[in-house]
């Protein structure tokens, strides 16, 4: 483990191995496994003792001490085997904190952990704990999904062909037309009935092109029938909306897809449904048997209505988005039982599902939804969480939540990357990228490592490319103004040089990267709904593609990135380096963003894969802005 500074001395080292391979870096474990912690503590701290202190979540503490094994080079050296069997049971997974205190005759030192869940400082009382997250042994995620990179689709917007116009939906006839409907401010109520003809149609003819930038899976915005262009309040759960194709356009674009190697991902909008659906109804758009329409309609107690019919419980007190009652026997059946629309829409052939909100689910709704998701595919369906933080001790509504302890979540989006990139790439703030990435790798099970979607751009955020150039959305700008802001030369030059960098770190970094349709085709745009314009089809970035296309064949290329260690190696205020490395390769990143040059040893043969060249030196001097991912060679020592 890392060491920040020390409380009065010098600090000991904590370590902590499995089957005598070193797991410092990582908090999260087997239920099966034996967990070997040791203290390597400088006698000049006067410790006479080392204690583990430890508690399953919201359970009396207990204490454990180590052993003292040896004293070697005015160094005492203590330890300890844990068998996380004995922790959990009778259960065989869950959620527990620790620390480890230093007794000084009447006095205790305790670890006070940062943040990261790794680096420790010594403190006279405890101040914190680092967590400790105990998997179920049968807990893994889908190794085929380990190395792909995704395309997330916002479908209306992406590629035009076919579909229906349907009454009461506004439609534009030129592809590259401004958007038109908007608020106020940021927030304001839209009709969201403005469309402008993509369909699933659209993007089976744009699969080559998709194949060219690496993509192994598509994440499609919702497709189910709504009256909305955004569809996520949804009308129709059992139709693939005619707007996009239809049903017959879905089962298409999967045989198309797997012919190219890629898998469709669905987004499953469970928390809550349209007021405008077949459940509700508050239109009578679907015969009036909807719970809105009469008290007697079965979908009534799929609400919660606290004065019927006009109130009721809503997301975010949006009217148009009725909470779903998930704990109602039917309506849980509806959505995860055998024949339900998780289990009809997995046995078509997706190959996962993006869940929506996903704080808001129920356990047992996100239990029997795995088993519905897994059960279909012989284990091979993906199950992403929407979650903004760290999702490994998440407190959601009061109650924490259970995602990776082995069955519910293979993985989540990845926001705190995209924050930590973000001050990386534009502020020069390094060390809130390396506290992230330490944070998630030392939190988070390694198949959930795997398998996170990492993000710099959603349907959610301002274009990533404004992000790193455009005016700040600070409240300065109306709606109005905001849809006709662009970035002048100068302040797109820069942005494309830092949104080059924060890509090659996303792309290399664990997990999978996700990029969000038009983000490598130079997409200018604020929030939605300007985040939400058309794929600019013939007027391409066409530098900015190539450059995603060589991210792909990076990727595929070096399977080293699918399931690689991970180890940060170098790091400055203003600049790191990590490296991935397995039995299938090894690749080293490094970045600067600081006016100091930083400076690394290469071992000799190393190729930079963006320029494809043999490094002719072993000593690197980045300035501020550069950034190289380097093939090392893999009998070179480790690092």
């Amino acid at each position: 483990m890392l060491m920040k500074q020390a409380y009065d001395t010098e600090l000991p080292r904590l370590l902590k191995s499995i089957d005598g391979k070193d797991v410092s870096g990582r908090g999260a474990f087997f239920c099966r496994d034996t967990l070997v912690l040791t203290a390597e503590v400088p006698r000049a701290l006067g410790a006479a003792g080392v204690v583990l202190r430890i508690a399953r979540d919201g359970q009396a503490d207990r204490d454990m001490p180590l052993s003292f094994i040896a004293t070697r080079g005015g160094t005492d050296t203590y330890r300890l085997s844990l068998s996380l069997a004995s922790l959990c049971a009778p259960d065989d997974h869950g959620l527990f904190y620790y620390e480890m205190l230093f007794v000084r005759g009447a006095d205790t030192l305790f670890t006070d952990t940062a943040q990261d869940n790794v680096t420790f400082a010594l403190a006279p009382r405890s101040r914190g704990r680092f967590r400790l997250v105990v998997s179920q042994n049968e807990f893994d995620t889908p190794a085929w999904f380990h190395g792909k990179t995704m395309y997330h689709i916002f479908v209306d917007r992406f590629a035009p062909r076919g579909g229906t116009r349907v009454a009461g939906a506004v439609y534009h006839e030129d592809w590259h037309e401004e958007i038109e409907q908007f608020g106020a401010y940021p927030g304001a109520p839209v009709a969201n009935n403005e469309f402008f003809g993509g369909t699933l149609w659209g993007v089976i003819d744009k699969l080559d092109y998709l194949a060219s930038l690496g993509v192994g899976v598509l994440y499609l915005s919702p497709i189910f029938r709504s009256v909305s262009n955004h569809k996520y309040d949804t009308g129709d759960y059992e139709t693939v909306d005619a707007q996009f194709g239809g049903r017959e356009a879905l089962l298409a674009l999967i045989e198309a897809a797997r012919a190219r190697g890629m898998g469709v991902m669905l987004d499953g909008v469970f928390n809550h449904t349209g007021d405008n659906s077949r459940y509700f109804d508050r239109e009578g758009a679907y015969g009036g048997n909807g719970a809105f329409s009469k008290s007697s309609s079965p979908y009534y107690d799929w609400f919660y209505f606290k004065s019927y019919p006009d109130q009721y419980l809503c997301w975010w007190d949006i009217p148009i988005l009725p909470k779903l009652n998930l704990s109602n026997p039917a309506c849980h059946r509806y959505f995860v039982g055998e024949g339900g629309i998780i289990d009809t829409y997995t046995k078509m052939g997706v190959c996962g599902w993006r869940l929506d909100v996903a704080d808001e689910l129920p356990n047992a709704f996100l239990d029997e939804l795995r088993v519905r998701v897994k059960s279909a595919t012989n284990g091979r369906g993906v199950m992403l969480g929407e979650v903004w933080e760290n999702a490994a001790d998440k407190i959601a509504y009061g109650k924490r939540r259970r995602y990776f302890e082995g069955a519910q979540l293979d993985s989540v989006m990845n926001y705190p990357l995209r924050r930590g990139l973000i001050s990386f790439v534009k502020d020069g703030n390094a060390t809130a990228l390396t506290s992230v990435l330490r944070e998630l790798w030392g939190s988070y099970p390694l198949c959930v490592c795997h398998s996170l979607m990492n993000i710099l751009s959603t349907h959610d955020t301002e274009r990533i490319l404004t992000t790193f150039g455009g005016e700040a959305d600070d409240g300065r700008f109306t709606n109005a103004e905001l849809r006709v802001m662009r970035m002048t030369g100068a302040e797109r030059a820069l942005a494309k040089q830092r949104l080059k960098m924060a890509a090659a770190l996303q792309y290399t970094v664990f997990g999978v990267p996700s990029l969000f349709y038009g983000d490598e085709a130079g997409m200018e745009g604020y929030h939605d709904p300007f985040c939400r314009r058309p794929y600019p089809w013939g007027k391409e970035d066409k530098e900015l593609v190539v450059y995603y296309q060589q991210l792909g064949r990076i990727r595929r290329e070096n399977p080293v990135l699918a399931e690689g260690d991970f180890r940060i190696v170098c790091e400055t205020p203003h600049a790191l380096c990590y490296v991935r490395e397995n039995e299938k390769g090894r690749l080293m990143v490094a970045a600067s963003n600081g006016q100091e040059p930083f400076s690394l040893t290469l071992p000799r043969g190393a190729v930079d894969l963006i320029s494809g060249k043999r490094m002719r030196t072993t000593r690197v001097t980045l300035a501020q802005g550069e950034f190289y991912i380097w093939r090392l060679p893999y009998a070179s020592s480790r690092y």
